[in-house]
């Protein structure tokens, strides 16, 4: 997907996810930029799934309980309605779990080291800490920008 229509698409819900849940938008753009390669993920494309958000818990106000498995085996992911409730309930598990990186998002150097070097990461994985950390900063100058262009009312 282009950059451009990744921000056009996603922005306006992403914008009602921060002003909801106290994230800053531009970071949040940026980390679901990373979790779904610019919007290319079969979670994101066909699930409405941001951040690869596995099938656990109990179903919310935004997910309906709806799990999806990729491969044979392999974990089970949340599968959403819609583009909106798949970014507010990321943005809601980000709150709830990560509330130091939210009151830090307004300067995304410090969101990014606060999410980078959490448990939202796993090095087990084969996720680097420290290149998500660079990637989400640089990601977030990216959406600045990006923004901007395509929503001249936004501020930072």
């Amino acid at each position: 997907m282009l950059k451009e229509i990744f921000v056009q698409s996603y922005y306006p819900r992403v914008k009602e996810a921060g002003i909801k849940y106290g994230i800053n938008p531009v970071v949040l753009l940026a980390q679901i930029a990373i979790e779904t390669g610019w919007g290319e993920s079969v979670l994101c494309k066909e699930h409405f799934n941001f951040g690869g958000l596995t099938g656990f818990g109990k179903p919310s106000e935004f997910w309906p309980g709806t799990k999806i498995q990729l491969c044979e085996k392999g974990l089970t992911y949340r599968s959403y309605p819609d583009a909106r409730s798949g970014i507010l309930d990321m943005a809601r598990l980000i709150r709830s779990s990560y509330a130091s990186a939210c009151n830090v998002s307004n300067v995304p150097a410090a969101y990014a080291q606060e999410i980078a070097y959490s448990r939202y990461i796993s090095e087990v994985n084969g996720d680097n800490r420290q290149n998500y950390k660079m990637l989400l900063v640089k990601l977030s100058t990216t959406m600045s920008k990006l923004i901007a262009l395509q929503f001249p009312e936004h501020k930072d």
